[in-house]
Parts: structure tokens; sequence; C-alpha cells
């Protein structure tokens, strides 16, 4: 049977705007099996990124619950939940967040040095698999003022994978890619998932979601519907699934 990875009750996510309320997100009940690789999609002010980091503990819920790996968040302190996402979370965010004073190696090993479940020279090779893979092994050493946009997002995406996470949580990886760029870094999600990494992503690319195992759509805070892909095994399948969602995201009003 499949184990529940991830899960929101009632999950509601309110911010307060010059007296106003805004339910951003109201009363969402989602599950993630171990394994699976699921998409969220939904038109822009939807709730996506939202509903995103607050399911990984980012950002704080208003109400409702959420537990992970057996582990209620809501019951979590700041050093409690620090500590969880770094040896079981991976992040890969809009916005490419590294530390300017270090390398791209540097950038990447980081997590791994600090979560200190592996030696240096285990993390070291890891790195250097993961930067190959996505073909980044040339700007190693570079500043990140030295690199495009591009490298910058998949070497991102090196440093959430490695502490081979339990769950990837990604918003928009590809966003800033171009098509070359942004097959490599879905064949290097792929890759993790068939790993074991239960990937949760946001995107509006519907090439992009066409690679998951099933898409959720959001509307106004609220799961509208839910698209199951099964797991792709065959690089043929690519325009029968994106075809198949297309009419789906129609559907649903995209």
């Amino acid at each position: 049977m499949a184990t529940t990875v991830l899960e929101s009750k009632e999950l509601c996510k309110t911010y307060i705007v010059d007296k106003y309320s805004n339910n951003v997100l109201q009363n969402v009940d989602f599950k993630l099996e171990e394994g699976e690789f699921t998409a969220i999609m939904g038109p822009s002010g939807s709730g996506k990124s939202t509903l995103l980091y607050t399911l990984s503990g980012m950002d704080q819920m208003t109400s409702g619950r959420v537990i992970f790996d057996g582990e209620d968040l809501s019951g979590m302190n700041h050093k409690q939940l620090t500590g969880l996402r770094l040896h079981k979370m991976g992040f890969v965010f809009q916005q490419m967040y590294m530390l300017k004073k270090l390398c791209i190696m540097d950038n990447i090993i980081l997590p791994g040095y600090q979560a200190n479940t592996k030696s240096k020279d285990e993390i070291n090779d890891r790195a250097r698999k993961l930067m190959h893979n996505l073909g980044i092994d040339e700007i190693a050493l570079n500043e990140i003022s030295e690199v495009s946009g591009g490298q910058l997002q998949r070497a991102c995406l090196c440093r959430a994978l490695i502490n081979s996470p339990k769950i990837l949580f990604a918003d928009e990886p590809t966003g800033a890619l171009n098509s070359k760029a942004s097959a490599e870094v879905m064949k290097e999600l792929r890759n993790a998932n068939k790993e074991g990494t239960t990937i949760l992503m946001v995107t509006h690319s519907e090439k992009v979601a066409a690679s998951s195992d099933r898409v959720v759509y959001l509307v106004d805070g609220n799961i509208k519907g839910e698209l199951k892909l099964g797991k792709q095994t065959d690089e043929g399948e690519t325009a029968v699934r994106e075809r198949k969602l297309k009419n789906w995201l129609d559907e649903m009003g995209w």
C-alpha cells in the first residue's frame, strides 16, 4: 500500500493587508504519497506558491494541520523545523538564493556539510555528479555573479538534492531556463524521483507538468480537480501526455 508522506487537513492561510483579510488558502485537504511526482497548476494568484511554502513549513499556516513523514509541523518550533528541512527536504525557489561570498561548488555542498550525515568526500563526489548531470561542471569555482541565470538555477537544484531529500519542493524550477536547460532539469528531477525522492512542483508550463505523475489544479485557494497521468516510462509518451493534460486544463478553465 502507498504511504502518505505529506498531508494537509483544512489548511488555511490568511494575510492581513491594510486591515483587510486575504484568504489565500481555504480549507485545503491534500495528500502526497511517497514516491509521487506531483505538479500544482492554476491561474496567477490562485495560491500555488503559498500552498507549497505552507506545506513545507517555510510559511506559517493560519489554521489547519500539515503532517510530514508522520510529524505535525504545527507543533514544531523554529529549530525543529530548520532541522527537518535540512535533513529531509530540498527546495528550489523562483528567486535563486545563494551566498554571495561562496563559489558555486561551496554553495552546493554547504547543506551537506551542515547536515553532517556523510563524509566530506561523499558530499563532494555527489555535488560533482549532480553538476555533471546538469551540465554545469565548468562553473564549480565561479562566483554566483559570474554565471547565467539558467546555470544558477541548475546549481540551486544541485544544492536542493545534495542531501538526497525525502521530498523536494520546487517553485517554477524551469521558469528562467531555455528549452535545453529546462529539459536537463526535468531529466534530473525524474532521476531523483526514480531514486525515491518525492517531488511537489509548482509550474505554469504544460510541457513541464506533463512529466509529473499527477497534476493538481488550484483556483482561489481551493483544489478544483486533479489529473492522474501515471509514471512516464518512455520519452515517446511525451506528446500524448501533453495533449491529455492540455485537454484537461481546458476543461478546468486554464
